[in-house]
């Protein structure tokens, strides 16, 4: 039977149907039909409308305070970052002299390791005499597809030409032949930047620069990182005292570990370098193995103290410049994320000094600036006793680093094709357990 409501006489009042005593109407969950109305169904069903309003301007409340509190924390850690707009203004400069970059996508960043005394926790490695020098250089490619990352050791005391440079007070240095490492002390990193340029010819897309406390607080911040000593290590300079075997370093140990040199292997800096890239590679497995970039409890303390210990060029002095470098490297398998020292051997006129080893090296920097592959295979470093070192150089040893390169390419013989993927002494982020 179909039903047709044509009229409402005779109802009881609604919502849409005023009371004609002037009463206001009854809510709909207070009508059950033959039983008239019930004044505690209409009290539940006030409470529940104002429960709801509430709840509803809580979760409203709620939704806007987290919203608040995360651009808060955006732009905390957004606010950290230095930004290098000297360097930037100095390169500007001597664009027209800078090389052209080669492959679309593939990045290259200048990772400088500052051994400035000056800054909030730095003092107590030495006195601040107003200067400073790289004390770590690395050249990290990234693959245009992201597939693998090739961070390149760069000895602060190899013997390279370096330019005119601009210096903090507005003057400029004559152009010269000197060790690297000068160039950080005279230039900073504008003038770092284009002598690695002109050493290379690698276009330097990025450059990031980070102090002791940096360092030590980006350690902490990850809960330490594991290194595996083959002997104990005793060293008053770095601060540091550990037995031989498996130890989860803290910042601090880990700065005195990757900074010490006399009392640690053969006391070279081709020992030291092996050493920095062995526990990069640790750092980088654990941040990976961590799920560090995934869970944000742990990406927070990570970001705070990365944010915190940079100086990087404008176009990366944001979380979003960061985040977008962070992502395009967090699926590179860590065997793929390789270490190596560029070829390199005693200088003939100074043993405290290095030079390049050709054509390995020039082959090294064709391979990156090409996007090129390339291999690198684990071996032990000499162990031959050396000279005492000069004062200013934690620099060079003495014996032949050419056997740090194996090609078959003959340079000489214009109908030799060069080897699809030459080898180099080095090591991978997926080879850092203990042997």
């Amino acid at each position: 039977m179909d039903v047709h409501v044509s009229d409402t006489a005779g109802m009881p009042a609604g919502p849409d149907r005023p009371d004609p005593d002037g009463a206001p109407p009854e809510p709909l969950a207070t009508y059950a039909p033959g039983a008239g109305s019930s004044p505690t169904g209409a009290g539940v069903a006030r409470r529940r409308r104002r429960w709801l309003r509430w709840t509803a301007m809580g979760a409203a409340g709620l939704v806007l305070a987290a919203g608040g509190a995360g651009w808060a924390v955006y732009n905390k850690l957004d606010g950290n970052i230095t930004k290098d707009t000297d360097a930037a203004a100095e390169l500007a400069r001597y664009e027209k002299e800078r090389p052209t970059p080669l492959v679309h996508d593939a990045q290259n960043i200048l990772l400088i390791g500052s051994d400035t005394r000056s800054g909030k926790g730095n003092k107590k490695y030495g006195r601040d005499r107003g200067t400073q020098r790289s004390d770590t250089t690395i050249l990290l490619h990234l693959a245009a597809d992201r597939r693998s990352a090739t961070a390149v050791s760069i000895p602060r005391d190899v013997m390279v030409n370096l330019p005119s440079c601009r210096t903090p007070d507005g003057s400029r240095t004559r152009a010269q032949f000197a060790q690297f490492n000068w160039a950080f002390q005279f230039g900073g990193t504008a003038c770092t930047i284009r002598t690695v340029e002109k050493m290379t010819k690698i276009r330097v897309d990025h450059h990031m620069v980070v102090d002791f406390a940096g360092f030590k607080d980006m350690v902490d911040a990850v809960d330490g990182v594991q290194v595996c000593l083959k002997a104990p290590i005793n060293d008053s300079d770095a601060r540091l005292k550990l037995p031989a075997g498996r130890h989860t370093l803290n910042g601090e140990q880990a700065l005195g570990y990757v900074r010490a040199r006399k009392s640690i292997g053969n006391g070279s800096d081709t020992d030291r370098m092996d050493r920095q890239q062995q526990f990069l590679a640790a750092l980088v497995n654990k941040v990976q193995s961590n799920d560090v970039l995934l869970n944000p409890t742990k990406l927070y303390p990570v970001l705070d103290a990365a944010t915190s210990s940079l100086t990087t060029d404008p176009g990366l002095a944001s979380l979003r410049g960061l985040y977008e470098l962070v992502r395009g490297m967090r699926n590179i398998p860590t065997e793929e994320v390789q270490f190596l020292t560029v070829p390199r051997r005693s200088y003939v006129y100074d043993a405290n000094r290095d030079e390049l080893v050709e054509p390995a090296a020039d082959e090294l920097f064709t391979r990156l600036r090409t996007d090129a592959p390339l291999q690198v295979t684990r071996k032990e470093p000499d162990t031959a006793p050396r000279d005492e070192q000069a004062e200013d150089s934690e620099g060079p040893d003495e014996y032949d680093d050419s056997d740090d390169y194996d090609s078959d390419e003959k340079p000489d013989d214009p109908s030799h094709t060069p080897s699809p993927a030459p080898t180099f002494r080095g090591n991978t982020a997926a080879g850092t357990t203990c042997e």
